[in-house]
């Protein structure tokens, strides 16, 4: 099993943020970060699992992500965007990371399960010093969709 595991950070929110995975398999880890200097909480949450499913080259193992997100994981595990496809995300927030996320969700078919954050978990607190420490390092990547304002 490949396991991945998340989170987002944005401080002002919206503010510099940033976004943490660790992924697992094999006995193996992998650490990605990055900053953006203008974004949203929700936004580096969802890129943070984008980033991680990006990453992933095969189909035949079964993948879960976890993540202290319920915005994320609410939307996958109750299949809340089988709606908002379906009524073309009218009134959704960050409609261009959803729509990346999709093509990944239908081909990788991972689980989603949400663990508390900030409650001891040992990756869930590690991913969320990676992604504080990526929003708060004078980052200078563009989340240009929040930027240019076409994220809604």
């Amino acid at each position: 099993m490949i396991e991945i595991f998340t989170d987002g950070a944005a401080k002002g929110n919206p503010g510099p943020g940033g976004y943490g995975v660790i992924l697992r398999f094999n006995g193996k880890e992998r650490e990605l970060a990055k900053g953006f200097r203008r974004t949203t909480n929700n936004r580096m949450e969802l890129l943070a699992v984008i980033e991680a499913l990006r990453k992933i080259k095969t189909t035949t193992i079964p993948i879960t992500v976890y993540s202290d997100s319920s915005y994320v994981v609410d939307a996958i595990e109750k299949n809340w965007i089988s709606s908002w496809i379906r009524k073309g995300y009218k009134g959704k927030k960050n409609v261009d990371l959803w729509q990346e996320l999709v093509p990944l969700l239908q081909k990788l078919r991972p689980k989603f399960v949400w663990v508390r954050g900030h409650n001891g978990h040992p990756e869930n607190e590690r991913c969320d010093e990676l992604a504080v420490r990526a929003a708060e390092l004078a980052p200078t990547h563009i989340d240009e969709a929040f930027e240019n304002g076409i994220n809604d």
